[in-house]
């Protein structure tokens, strides 16, 4: 049996999601929803501003419904470079608040229909206004140099590849690691 996923090293990375959005949602009647949704957002402010990673709040906080989203919501761009920071920050810090988590490509419904991740309970969305692909790639805050604007990658594909051989060396002495199949 032969796996359609696509494993070549040098097509994976360049398909690789460099840009996401967390959505913040809060009932837009329950002050104390909006008020824990707001601290949130003033924390992660704080913490880009210190360093902790790269997370910008949309200035527009949105009190009622808007496009796909039910509810009051504001959103925070994240390049691939810090996601997985905010992500662990918002996993730890959201409280009782909902976080829709989707990547940024060209294919917008199906990174809200197939792609998105919830912290907390889902709500439902309504994506028949959400155009099914866009020819223009969504790169955010490209004065920034990180996501789909950044010139460097992080590894390169040597890098990459010396890095994944070390890896399987080292795991060769854990016996609860799965082993990589042969090529």
């Amino acid at each position: 049996m032969t796996s359609k996923l696509p494993t070549d090293l040098k097509t994976v990375l360049e398909s690789e999601i460099k840009e996401w959005h967390f959505h913040i949602y809060f009932h837009q009647n329950n002050a104390e929803e909006q008020h824990a949704a707001l601290e949130l957002r003033d924390a992660v402010l704080r913490l880009r501003r210190d360093g902790a990673f790269i997370a910008v709040p949309s200035f527009k906080v949105n009190t009622d419904p808007v496009g796909p989203h039910p509810v009051g919501s504001y959103e925070i761009w994240v390049p691939a470079e810090t996601f997985s920071s905010v992500f662990s920050y918002l996993s730890q810090n959201r409280g009782t608040l909902s976080i829709l988590v989707h990547p940024l490509t060209r294919d917008t419904r199906m990174d809200y229909e197939q792609r998105a991740a919830w912290l907390g309970p889902a709500y439902p969305l309504d994506l028949s206004k959400l155009p099914a692909r866009t020819e223009v790639l969504p790169a955010e805050y490209t004065s920034l140099k990180v996501g789909y604007s950044c010139k460097v990658p992080f590894m390169n594909l040597g890098d990459r590849a010396a890095l994944g051989s070390n890896v399987e060396k080292v795991l060769l002495r854990e016996q609860n690691a799965a082993r990589a199949p042969l090529p």
